[in-house]
């Protein structure tokens, strides 16, 4: 199986906090549908920032492959937690898909007919073609999703970040997105970061515990004492439900928040 990013000893902080994360090691396989949980403060963000190069790493470095050969970079879609997002901006979702297209060799972005129909092709891809002319404002939670997924995969990335996609909506819209995810992954490969540990073993092929430095586990059985361990302080249980792992944190100390 081809790798797609090889991170080593990565340490990432900021001004007043200068270990956020520290010594990890991880790497994401082509196809691959990464799980990555743990504690509000822990760094999943953070994590999710070096990859996308939005901080810069103070020791260990990131490495990037396109079919076995080391790359400068790759094509990365990226779907933000929703309070990144301002409703009120006058922008159709015909727009906000448009604008995950980077036209190649353009400084002035000048969209041409190829571009405007991948948005279609995209649209249609997530059932929400009829919305195209829709300002986004106007949207429920579950549609903005689909718009903000639609603008992460228009572009034919390699990988798509998730940063918790399941605050936008109720549990009935969250299932039938996590389908189309399915559907996806299949052609692009997934890293999903999410406080719902329940949601993640149920959809993921390999997880991952960020909590200062990071715990990975190839496949999703995993144990009590694995995410234990894991999470640290933080008792953990999984109950079992149907043939899913299920999950629930027992007791928690840490502030509930969607910011690492």
């Amino acid at each position: 199986m081809n790798k797609l990013i090889e991170i080593e000893n990565l340490t990432v902080g900021y001004e007043n906090k200068p270990n956020v994360i520290h010594d990890v090691n991880l790497t994401v396989y082509d196809r691959d549908f990464l799980g990555i949980i743990g504690p509000n403060g822990g760094g999943k963000t953070t994590l999710l920032k070096a990859i996308l190069g939005l901080v810069k790493p103070s020791a260990g470095s990131i490495k990037f492959y396109d079919n076995g050969q080391q790359v400068s970079s790759i094509n990365i879609g990226y779907l933000p937690q929703i309070n990144q997002i301002d409703r009120k901006f006058p922008i159709t979702v015909h727009d906000v898909i448009l604008s995950g297209l980077t036209p190649s060799g353009r400084i002035l972005k000048r969209y041409t007919a190829a571009d405007k129909q991948k948005v279609h092709h995209a649209a249609e891809q997530l059932g929400i073609a009829d919305l195209l002319k829709r300002p986004v404002g106007e949207l429920s939670g579950g549609q903005l999703q689909r718009v903000l997924l639609g603008r992460a995969i228009v572009d034919n990335p390699k990988l798509i970040v998730l940063d918790e996609p399941n605050s936008y909506v109720d549990k009935l819209f969250e299932t039938n997105f996590y389908k189309l995810l399915g559907e996806i992954n299949k052609e692009i490969s997934i890293v999903l970061v999410s406080h719902d540990i329940g949601t993640i073993i149920s959809l993921v092929k390999n997880i991952a515990c960020v909590n200062g430095d990071l715990h990975y586990h190839s496949g999703t059985d995993i144990s009590p004492d694995w995410l234990q361990k894991a999470y640290d302080s933080c008792p953990i249980e999984i109950l079992g439900h149907g043939s899913l792992p299920h999950r629930i944190l027992l007791e928690h100390d840490h502030e509930e928040s969607h910011h690492d």
